[in-house]
């Protein structure tokens, strides 16, 4: 089964044309490095009452919005031999020099074994 990185992280919505820019980017990245697919995807339906929510889980601000994430990999393996390429692609090392677009403290990450796939 596939394994995937999941990611959840407040954006302020004036930045949200340089994040999908730096997203593009970062997707062609993880993609030519081996990752199956990369996936990001900006909240619409978000106000949720009676179940946690993800602008709660990442303390949205007033005036940002949240991204939902992902990125898969053939396996948790796959994954690392991924990971440890892109931390040493030099564009990669050239976006984590720039201004942050969010605040990476606020992001919510894991990695997750796939038990269903359809």
């Amino acid at each position: 089964m596939p394994y995937v990185d999941g990611f959840v992280l407040p954006v302020p919505k004036k930045n949200l044309k340089a994040y999908r820019r730096m997203a593009a980017a970062a997707g062609r990245v993880w993609k030519k490095h081996g990752a199956l697919q990369y996936v990001e995807c900006v909240g619409d339906d978000l106000n949720q009452k009676k179940v946690a929510s993800f602008p709660r889980a990442a303390k949205a601000k007033t005036g940002e919005t949240v991204l939902f994430s992902w990125i898969v990999y053939r396996s948790r393996a796959h994954r690392d031999r991924v990971n440890r390429k892109i931390m040493n692609d030099p564009a990669i090392l050239a976006m984590m020099n720039q201004k942050p677009i969010f605040d990476f403290r606020r992001m919510v990450y894991g990695g997750f074994k796939v038990i269903v796939k359809r």
